[in-house]
């Protein structure tokens, strides 16, 4: 008997996925859940730019000049466009090449301008269909024409449970997030197409599946953790032979190791050194006033703790934050029991994963597909610079929506028993999570509401302190009631001084807190903290801009105010160093070593700033009185003649 050329797995190729009705039912499904995916994120429509928007959009080079920036979104790290100054860009670990998502953003630049409406609305259409693959390749990991009708139910379920969840309102309603929904989705796109070439035992099928997996890859690396994933999916679909197996990933491995070449010759092999920056390395600890790395044991407790944190949160998603920097989350010992209670829960699903893959249950493979892509951002492969977010966990959920759909409706042969029932119960874990996940929504409308709100949360974070204390200081400057103003002056350099004691060597805080002294005259204040900020980061430019400025008021105030002559001499000095050409300072040093009957300084600061605006009759008279108190008084009416002849002019 003749045989066919191509390889076969090793169950026979079942014909459609389901009767006429069946199919026409998960149609029906598949609508529902694209409408309910894009009902839930209407309200972010209207919402502006956020968080790190400004880093990928906004304010990044690249993506700014629309299709002419898409060279240099291909052939540099993805923070470079947004820094612009080579080793900035590498503040995180191992560096970044997720060059897809910012070429969308380019696109839309190109078309649209910066528009944060075409952005939010092209993360919800992205997420629908998203949903809708989710729904589609569970069916094909347990095709209803081999489990019975209840497969259609639990893909239902599954998918639903991953549109409603508030956790990825992150990844959805911050336009930035689209990194991750476009990972996943070219991710589920290759299991999709994988499972349907092994059914139809094709070839053609896997190399579209691998160029899914491709794009996935350059729109954030997790998706590699599919190449494991993938394999999976044959053997529950029953291919039980290693080298057919094997073959049939040739295009996968292929994608992913073009993907690695390609992102190491633009950010290098391996990780790089671990920063010694406290806000890019969270496992560090303050010991005798310097940050050193926490012990080995320190590091497992913490990161042990976080991964308990994750389940929390997709059990229990109800208190929410977009921002877990240090120390929101603290330094974590074995001799805390949660630490225990964690790493006994992933022992434990460790040992499910491996009994249910032997025997080929459903909830065997929902945990793989929960481990196996959080192993890549639990910090315990390769550090990620934060100890977790919420955005992580929109690939690693899907194991869990997994579980949840078959723990609701069981893979069975046969009727759904119970139906009725099972599908009021599903409404009722997934009604109150859709409220939650459109109420999350509304944080997201725009910085200010975005930090001021999570601080409340995250009132340990020093990162995010900061931002508060930033938005703050940006918002008071749009108010034009003075008491409102000082108000909100006030509580930035509450949020700042709060960032400071959490992190003694912020210099950026030390900066904002610098900058609210400033505008409330406190100039002294000011001064020690833009010179803290420097002691810090000696090349930080806005503190060095900011310095002289300062130090100009502080001599003016202690002059004119404080009537401490010295102490303005010495102050204006200063701020003359730092900027020599500054006309103002230049004035005032004029006026004080005049007072001080210093008349020749004098003399020499009024030339200086006359030199530098020869138009403005003042410098002139000023330079005018300086020398009649010198006793000079010929020069003394020439130049004040000059003076009212400049007046007369104008």
């Amino acid at each position: 008997m003749a045989r066919s050329n191509k390889s076969q797995s090793t169950h026979q190729p079942a014909p459609a996925v389901a009767q006429p009705m069946a199919q026409n039912k998960i149609r029906k499904f598949a609508l529902g859940l694209f409408a309910t995916a894009i009902l839930l994120y209407a309200n972010t429509i209207r919402h502006g730019y956020t968080q790190d928007d400004a880093i990928v959009i906004t304010d990044n080079m690249f993506t700014s000049q629309g299709i002419k920036g898409i060279p240099g979104i291909l052939t540099y790290d993805t923070f470079y466009g947004f820094f612009k100054v080579p080793g900035k860009d590498r503040l995180v670990a191992g560096g970044r090449y997720r060059p897809f998502s910012l070429i969308t953003f380019a696109l839309e630049v190109q078309f649209f301008g910066k528009s944060p409406l075409v952005g939010h609305a092209v993360n919800i259409l992205l997420f629908a269909l998203t949903v809708v693959l989710f729904f589609y390749t569970a069916l094909r990991l347990f095709p209803p024409d081999r489990y019975g009708p209840a497969a259609i139910y639990a893909a239902l379920a599954a998918a639903l449970l991953f549109a409603v969840h508030p956790v990825h309102t992150e990844a959805v309603a911050n336009i930035k997030g689209r990194d991750e929904i476009l990972a996943l989705a070219g991710s589920l796109g290759a299991l999709y197409l994988a499972l349907g070439a092994l059914r139809k035992g094709t070839y053609s099928g896997h190399i579209a599946g691998a160029l899914c997996l491709f794009f996935g890859l350059l729109s954030k690396e997790n998706a590699i953790t599919y190449l494991a994933l993938i394999p999976l999916g044959f053997w529950m679909a029953g291919e039980r032979q290693a080298g057919r197996m094997l073959r049939w990933m040739i295009p996968y491995v292929f994608a992913a190791g073009l993907f690695l070449l390609l992102r190491s010759a633009v950010v290098g092999w391996g990780n790089g050194e671990l920063p010694m920056e406290f806000m890019n390395n969270p496992y560090l600890k303050l010991v005798s006033g310097r940050f050193v790395p926490f012990s080995g044991a320190e590091k497992l407790a913490t990161v042990l703790f976080t991964l308990g944190k994750y389940v929390q949160l997709l059990l229990l998603p109800l208190i929410l934050t977009h921002d877990y920097y240090p120390r929101h989350i603290d330094l974590m010992t074995f001799g805390d029991v949660w630490v225990w209670l964690s790493a006994a829960l992933y022992i434990g699903l460790l040992w499910l994963g491996y009994l249910g893959l032997r025997q080929k249950k459903p909830y065997g493979l929902a945990i793989w597909f929960y481990l196996i892509p959080l192993s890549i951002v639990s910090n315990l492969v390769f550090p990620i610079g934060t100890h977790m977010a919420e955005r992580l966990l929109f690939m690693p959920s899907v194991g869990f929506a997994l579980a949840v759909g078959w723990w609701f409706f069981p893979v069975k042969k046969g009727i759904v028993p119970g139906l009725t029932g099972r599908l009021v119960l599903l409404a009722a874990v997934v009604l109150p999570m859709g409220v939650r996940t459109i109420a999350r929504n509304g944080v997201w409308k725009d910085n200010f509401t975005l930090f001021t709100t999570d601080v409340r949360t995250s009132s340990n974070s020093a990162k995010l302190q900061n931002a508060v204390a930033g938005t703050l200081l940006d918002k008071a400057e749009e108010l034009r009631d003075s008491t409102a103003k000082i108000t909100m002056i006030r509580e930035a350099i509450g949020h700042a001084s709060k960032a400071v004691a959490l992190h003694p060597f912020y210099a950026n805080a030390y900066l904002l807190r610098g900058n609210g002294h400033y505008y409330l005259k406190e100039y002294e204040e000011a001064v020690q903290d833009y010179r803290q900020a420097l002691v810090m980061s000696p090349d930080y430019a806005d503190a060095r801009d900011n310095l002289p400025m300062a130090l100009r008021e502080a001599g003016r105030y202690a002059g004119e105010v404080g009537g401490d002559l010295p102490r303005a001499i010495t102050l204006l000095k200063e701020a003359d160093s730092m900027k020599p050409n500054d006309y103002e300072t230049l004035r005032l040093l004029g006026i004080a070593h005049g007072m001080g009957e210093m008349h020749t300084d004098a003399i020499d600061y009024f030339v200086r700033a006359a030199a530098l605006e020869p138009d403005i009759p003042e410098a002139w008279q000023n330079l005018s009185t300086a020398y009649f108190a010198s006793g000079n008084a010929a020069k003394g009416q020439e130049l004040l003649e000059k003076a009212a002849s400049l007046r007369a002019k104008q």
